[in-house]
């Protein structure tokens, strides 16, 4: 992937970069595989707020993925690679031998024309899909599914990637994007290779605009807000926050403070934590 840089000719232009799209091509959305998909804009269902930072952006139609690349020993054919707007990956639109078509998130280096199989006795080659049982330790694989049948859960965003590293009994020692280190079943579907468009973290926004057609609405800090409206607020003039750590708008520790919950059911799963 390739990323276009602008002239700072205006404001707008200064510090923006986008992606040059090459390995996409334009073409329309399959009509049988899109629909209107209802944006909440954060409210809930009295019209009030609840997750903040988020409304407007343009139209968008959602593309229906095939996560669950469930079709045994049915290969299928890549037609196009396209751009998604309701995600940072791209996808392609494949055609199986049965007749049907399915979009399929795009894997790195994939082109148009090559083949793609599901099964236990497919290739370890890009794309393929395979349970994890079949698959060699060491290799590369995104789109991994938690519980056998449900459809791939994790490493499903541009440029992220997984790698087998031990096998044992029933399960599979999986190395994260996160660096979490993780146990998950042998039966579980995984496809072959890492997921493209890698530089999408590297693309500048450049200016406001930009964020409202994505959705995303004006961020304040509390300190700038009133004692009402957010635990850092009030004071004259500039102060601090007056607090020993900073707190979220609801009064709970944040910036550090891990989230997940005690005593979770996949804790027994995770052998080692990730990053923070």
């Amino acid at each position: 992937m390739t990323i276009r840089l602008y002239r700072a000719r205006t404001p707008g232009t200064r510090n923006r970069s986008i992606s040059k799209f090459e390995e996409t091509i334009k073409s329309k959305p399959q009509k049988k595989l899109t629909y209107k998909k209802n944006r909440k804009y954060g409210r809930n269902n009295r019209g009030i707020i609840t997750n903040k930072h988020r409304g407007g952006g343009h139209k968008r139609l959602y593309r229906v993925i095939d996560i669950q690349r469930n079709k045994e020993n049915i290969s299928g054919k890549i037609k196009t690679i396209e751009y998604d707007p309701n995600r940072n990956a791209y996808i392609c639109l494949t055609n199986y031998e049965n007749g049907e078509k399915k979009y399929i998130l795009y894997p790195r280096n994939s082109k148009i024309g090559d083949i793609i199989v599901s099964g236990a006795k497919s290739s370890i080659s890009i794309g393929n899909t395979l349970p994890l049982a079949n698959i060699p330790l060491g290799t590369t694989i995104h789109n991994i599914e938690i519980k056998p049948g449900k459809g791939g859960q994790l490493v499903r965003a541009a440029g992220t990637i997984a790698k087998i590293i031990a096998k044992e009994g029933f399960f599979v020692t999986l190395r994260l994007p996160s660096g979490e280190i993780r146990l998950i079943s042998q039966k579980c579907l995984a496809t072959i290779g890492q997921i493209g468009n890698i530089d999408a973290n590297n693309i500048r926004i450049g200016k406001a605009g930009s964020k409202r057609w994505l959705g995303k609405r004006p961020k304040v800090r509390g300190v700038v807000m009133n004692p009402i409206d957010h635990p850092h607020g009030g004071g004259e003039g500039k102060v601090p926050i007056g607090r020993k750590k900073p707190l979220t708008p609801w009064g709970r520790a944040a910036l550090g403070i891990r989230s997940r919950k005690n005593h979770k059911y996949s804790d027994i799963y995770i052998l080692r934590r990730r990053r923070k």
